[in-house]
C-alpha cells in the first residue's frame, strides 16, 4: 500500500543522517522519479524544516547546517497513557500486533529518563487488564483497510465465509464502522449483495479491498449499537418473546445490550431474544427481579417450574 507521508520522513531521515544527498540518489533509494522528491522536499519546506537546494551539475538537498530535530520526548502521563495503550493493543491480541506491540514498548522505552522508565516497567509488570483477548484474530490487513474504507467513506469488496464455513461470498460493503466486543470484531454496513445492513465478523473476511465507489453514511450512526443489536437478534434454536412488567428506563438498566432487544408495549416492555439453552435464559429472567409473563416458547415456562423445584430443593437441604 503507498503511503507518501512515510516517504517524506524517510527523505527527512536521509538528510538527518548525510551531510548532502543527491536528487538522483534520493529518487533511486525512494524508487521514485525526480519530480516526486521535488515533490517531497516542497511539502518538507512547508513544514517549517529548512531544506536547502544546491544547483549545479551535481547539485544535492542539505538541512540548514546546525538544525536538528529534537528528541523525541514525553511527559510522565504522555508516557503512561503511550504504554497502556501498548499493552492493551496486546491483551486483545489484534493480528501480529504482539511482536509489533513489544516493540514499540521497547522503543517507548529507550526514548524515557530512567526514573520514568523504571515507572513504567513498574507499570508494565505489575498491572492487569481484565479484558477477554480476541478469541476470533483478524489479519491486520483486513482491519487496516475496513477502517480506511469507513473514514473515507468508500466501498469495499470482501470475500466472506459464514459460520461454519460452509458457504463462501463475494460482496461488495459500505463500511460504517469497526467494533470490538467481547474478543470478537465486527465491520458494521450496507451490504449490496443482501440489499440490507449486515454485521460481519472480521475473522471471517478471507480478503478485503477498498474501491474506487463511494457512499455516504448516515448522520449520527451508531455502529456499537447496531452491533449489539445484532447479536440479539441472531437466529438461534429458540425464539424468546417475554413481558417484562417494568419501565423501558429500569429494563434497559438491568437487561445487557446485546442480550435482548427492548421495546415499550403497552405498561410493559417487550423482551426478545435468541437463545440456544433455555435453562439458561430461565435463570437470567429470574435475576432480573421483575415480573415477567412468558409468551414464547411455551418450553421456557417448564424450564422455569424446573429451576423453581431445584431452587427449593436446595433451599429446604440441612446439615
Amino acid at each position: 500500500m503507498y503511503f507518501p507521508a512515510t516517504r517524506v520522513l524517510t527523505v527527512l531521515e536521509l538528510l538527518q543522517s548525510r551531510q548532502r544527498i543527491s536528487g538522483p540518489e534520493l529518487a533511486t533509494r525512494l524508487e521514485v522519479d525526480a519530480r516526486t522528491v521535488r515533490r517531497y522536499i516542497t511539502m518538507l519546506q512547508d513544514l517549517g524544516i529548512p531544506v536547502e537546494a544546491e544547483r549545479g551539475r551535481y547539485g544535492s538537498y542539505r538541512l540548514r547546517p546546525g538544525f536538528k530535530l529534537p528528541p523525541l520526548m514525553f511527559t510522565d502521563d504522555e508516557a503512561l497513557a503511550l504504554t497502556l495503550g501498548l499493552l492493551v493493543a496486546r491483551k486483545i491480541g489484534l493480528g501480529v500486533a504482539a511482536p509489533a506491540t513489544e516493540g514499540a514498548l521497547a522503543k517507548v522505552e529507550r526514548a524515557l529518563p530512567a526514573m520514568l522508565r523504571e515507572r513504567i516497567q513498574a507499570v508494565q509488570e505489575t498491572l492487569v487488564f481484565d479484558i477477554q483477548p480476541s478469541s476470533a484474530v483478524p489479519d491486520n490487513e483486513v482491519v487496516v483497510t475496513l477502517c480506511a474504507a469507513a473514514q473515507q467513506q468508500r466501498q469495499v469488496w470482501i470475500r466472506y465465509h459464514n459460520w461454519n464455513a460452509s458457504e463462501e461470498t463475494e460482496r461488495i460493503v459500505d463500511p460504517y464502522g469497526l467494533v470490538y466486543r467481547v474478543g470478537f470484531w465486527y465491520m458494521v454496513g450496507y451490504c449490496h449483495l443482501r440489499a440490507e445492513m449486515r454485521t460481519f465478523r472480521l475473522d471471517r473476511i478471507q480478503a478485503t479491498e477498498m474501491r474506487t465507489e463511494i457512499f455516504k453514511r448516515p448522520p449520527d450512526f451508531d455502529s456499537l449499537a447496531h452491533v449489539l443489536r445484532s447479536i440479539s437478534n441472531t437466529p438461534a434454536t429458540w425464539q424468546v418473546d417475554v413481558l417484562l412488567e417494568t419501565t423501558l428506563e429500569n429494563a434497559q438498566h438491568i437487561v445487557p445490550p446485546a442480550l435482548a432487544i427492548l421495546d415499550q408495549e403497552g405498561e410493559g416492555v417487550s423482551f426478545r431474544c435468541y437463545v440456544e439453552n433455555l435453562d439458561w435464559i430461565a435463570y437470567v429472567l429470574l435475576g432480573l427481579g421483575c415480573p415477567f409473563i412468558v409468551h414464547q416458547p411455551p418450553e421456557l415456562r417448564n424450564a422455569l417450574k424446573e429451576l423453581a423445584q431445584k431452587a427449593t430443593t436446595m433451599a429446604e437441604r440441612v446439615e
